[in-house]
């Protein structure tokens, strides 16, 4: 089964949103994550770039699994496994707290407002 998108610029743009210069940014932090896995066992029909493209489209397009897996040439449990394999790695690392900010004393404002309910529209006084 041939598949349509590739990690070509007109695909990657189009479907993505993004420059192909912020794609190869993309592609080499999820390569850097162990988007590669052990290399161990069967390897992925797809090379990195197109499981990487295949991750950024479902995100962006919201297209099912079903919908991505021919225009990609593999089945729909192949997107299902890349997504649940690389979806994770591109999301932004956690910023860390500073550990003046773990002891500081914080006051929070707990004061109740009073708010009036709407009465019914055929009762009004």
């Amino acid at each position: 089964m041939a598949g349509v998108l590739r990690a070509e610029r007109v695909w990657v743009e189009t479907f993505t949103g993004l420059r192909m210069m912020q794609f190869s940014g993309l592609l080499k932090v999820v390569r850097e994550r162990g988007g590669n896995g052990t290399l161990l066992g069967r390897p992925w029909s797809l090379p990195l770039a197109e499981r990487v493209l295949m991750v950024a489209v479902y995100y962006r397009t919201n297209l099912t699994m079903r919908q991505l897996g021919p225009l990609l040439g593999v089945s729909s449990s192949t997107v299902c496994r890349v997504i649940q394999r690389l979806g994770p790695l591109p999301a932004l690392e956690p910023v860390s707290r500073t550990a003046d900010a773990a002891d500081r004393l914080w006051i929070v404002d707990g004061t109740l407002v009073p708010v009036r309910t709407p009465s019914p529209p055929g009762r009004r006084r």
